[in-house]
């Protein structure tokens, strides 16, 4: 058993502005491996600033995970806790090796083309004309679930393109979600609650920067507008720790991004607590490439989620891999018309 690994660039189509600054480039790294005969690929999706494993040393981690690639995918997801996007990348690295297909990881219908996943559109943060470019475009292609990026411009504009959406479309039709990535102070998420509980709004992403439980569990204890955790779950790496943030917490919601969490692994760990404390879930990519988010859209549907994901990134780049993913009226499509133009090396 051989593995090697390469960096890749990706290049977003128009600067994408979060809470926290504009993404121009995301790095991303490759991990292949061969047992001789056949070849597996992975992808170890780093968001630099914001994943658990954004160290000086990630390189070194991933030069070593290929010198021991031979201790197969358990030790390894062991031996590499810190590092839960290596973790997905070595997930995914082996069950592409040992699929038929190495780009058909969990074959189901989705895989055949019979079926589909609904997905959220996602409007990202920049002027208000520019976001409204962007909601009316994923409005006339069909979504029927938008998520807006909020806290970067003034909240009242933010709140008055919401009120736009709701004017033409009600709960029923279009569900709103809305991702402050951490935007708020205490005292303001609980005046933005009370705005978006006016507007029917499915959920909000984050409202505080992570960290906080005491602010977070009182903010989840209104019956306002639900909260969904998401920056909240990185860096919580064992099953006693996940289960204590959810139990003081109680959000009605979490979001799960592998590359971030542990990949499939520790994904099914907060799934799991989840359920059994009677909160909400969906998956999200992380800006990975068309490999990584073709590996999570499967293992997705083969999860039966419910609702909306947050799967809809792969048309953000210039240069992304050319794949079968497909975006249509608001569902991701497997397209097995369509071929893989990239070459395991």
């Amino acid at each position: 058993m051989k593995a090697n690994y390469h960096k890749y660039i990706l290049d977003f189509k128009r600067p994408s502005g979060t809470s926290r600054g504009v993404l121009k480039t995301k790095e991303t790294w490759f991990i292949v491996i061969t047992d001789g005969q056949k070849k597996g690929i992975g992808e170890c999706g780093i968001l630099r600033g914001l994943s658990y494993d954004d160290r000086p040393d990630y390189e070194e981690k991933l030069r070593w995970t290929c010198a021991h690639i031979d201790q197969g995918p358990e030790i390894l997801w062991d031996a590499l806790s810190e590092y839960p996007s290596i973790q997905f990348g070595v997930e995914m690295a082996f069950l592409s090796l040992e699929a038929q297909d190495p780009f058909v990881l969990f074959p189901s219908k989705y895989t055949s083309g019979e079926d589909t996943i609904p997905i959220n559109g996602l409007i990202w943060m920049g002027d208000e004309v520019f976001m409204k470019e962007q909601i009316d475009e994923k409005l006339h292609t069909g979504f029927d679930c938008i998520k807006m990026k909020i806290g970067a411009i003034d909240v009242d504009k933010e709140m008055q393109l919401l009120q736009m959406i709701r004017k033409h479309y009600d709960a029923n039709t279009v569900t709103l979600r809305v991702d402050a990535n951490g935007a708020f102070a205490f005292a303001k998420a609980k005046e933005v609650l009370f705005q978006l509980a006016e507007l029917d709004i499915h959920s909000i992403e984050q409202p505080i920067k992570s960290g906080d439980w005491d602010s977070m569990r009182k903010l989840c204890a209104y019956p306002l507008t639900p909260i969904a955790l998401d920056e909240e779950l990185i860096g919580i790496t064992t099953v006693t720790k996940k289960r204590e943030l959810l139990q003081t917490i109680r959000p009605q919601y979490i979001i799960l991004k592998p590359s971030f969490v542990g990949g499939y692994k520790g994904s099914k760990e907060w799934i799991d607590i989840a359920a059994s404390l009677g909160i909400g879930w969906w998956i999200t990519s992380a800006l990975e490439s068309n490999i990584g988010l073709n590996a999570i859209a499967q293992w997705t549907y083969e999860l039966k989620a419910k609702g909306h994901q947050g799967l809809g990134t792969g048309g953000l780049f210039t240069n992304n891999i050319e794949a079968p993913l497909e975006v249509n009226g608001g569902q991701l499509i497997y397209n097995n018309h369509k071929n893989w133009d990239f070459k395991i090396s």
